[in-house]
């Protein structure tokens, strides 16, 4: 992508749940960025699409507002970035019709994700076999240029240019494809146990949550039982993997040369990784703790996002439904 000229990029993400160091730095940071370079983003809230797994209709609403609170207080600014609930455009799920129409079965039944649903036990159910046609709707309602997407997500937007380029060899030069754009910026990102951090693995760290749950995430990472005397590997240590992310070089050696000297239990690291979290979310911490006070506003931002994300909607509905015959 040329960061000298502006390009439309579009993102979405379900609200299963209140978002972790894994989310910030795998996806938020690079919105952040993009937003300073002043890309035109548009972030939707994919709470369609949280329906297939998520049936508790409480849940969903305050999972929904709190994604948007979170947002807002990692940084960014409505003013700057299209912010919105996918369901407050209703003309995606129209479009998503009208490419279920062109899609063939034998695409959805190569996707990754719904294999994976199945094999954790979830029902076999329509929505989430055609959870990629959704999702091609959502991508290409907007015509972006780039979808940013991690190397695990990236045969859903490939997906979607191939429902998008079979509905242009039908019915013209109607949708646009995008690229797909790889973040390639940050690794996995581990969780408390060594894996990939997941809501779905339970081994998140939430960093702006109350500070006494945040504690008792961060003292309950796994670690080896290498005596407190000993010297340690510190690159084989997820506390140390995870104080990387925060800290800058000169801290992270320092950190460093503790392990290796011995003497230097895990529990004082994982204290030194507590305190380096919080400063380094000070800010977003007070500005959430705000924002959980005032509903309102975080609605109104998520309305006004909404309005304008509908207003382009419908001008591409316009096009589609004169290209396909419906009058």
């Amino acid at each position: 992508m040329d960061e000298n000229k502006k390009h439309r990029i579009l993102s979405g993400i379900q609200p299963s749940g209140v978002l972790h160091v894994g989310n910030y730095f795998g996806a938020i940071k690079q919105f952040l960025d993009l937003q300073r370079s002043g890309q035109d983003c548009y972030i939707f809230i994919a709470n369609y699409h949280a329906l297939t797994t998520l049936k508790n209709p409480e849940v969903l609403a305050e999972y929904t507002i709190d994604v948007a609170r979170h947002y807002l207080a990692f940084g960014l600014d409505p003013d700057k970035v299209t912010l919105f609930p996918q369901s407050k455009v209703p003309e995606v799920c129209e479009l998503s019709w009208y490419l279920s129409n062109v899609t063939p079965v034998g695409l959805l039944e190569r996707c990754h994700a719904y294999k994976d649903k199945i094999a954790k036990g979830f029902a076999a159910e329509s929505g989430l076999f055609t959870y990629p046609i959704l999702m091609a709707a959502d991508i290409l309602m907007y015509s972006p240029d780039y979808v940013p997407v991690g190397m695990d997500q990236k045969q859903h937007v490939e997906v979607s240019r191939d429902i998008g380029i079979k509905f242009n060899n039908l019915y013209g030069d109607v949708l646009k494809i995008p690229d797909v754009m790889i973040n390639k910026a940050t690794a996995t990102v581990p969780g408390t146990d060594g894996q990939k951090m997941s809501k779905s693995y339970n081994n998140i760290i939430n960093p702006l949550i109350d500070e006494k749950i945040l504690k008792k995430q961060v003292m309950g990472i796994v670690t080896d039982s290498t005596p407190l005397e000993a010297p340690k590997d510190p690159e084989k240590c997820n506390v140390f993997a995870l104080y990387k992310l925060f800290a800058n070089e000169t801290d992270v050696e320092t950190l460093r040369s503790r392990y290796t000297a011995g003497n230097f239990g895990f529990g004082e690291a994982k204290k030194i990784l507590l305190s380096t979290i919080l400063d380094y979310y000070k800010n977003e911490r007070a500005l959430y703790a705000e924002l959980l006070n005032d509903k309102e506003q975080v609605i109104t931002i998520l309305n006004k996002g909404a309005v304008k994300a509908r207003e382009e909607a419908m001008k591409l509905m316009d096009k589609v439904r004169k290209a396909i015959g419906i009058i």
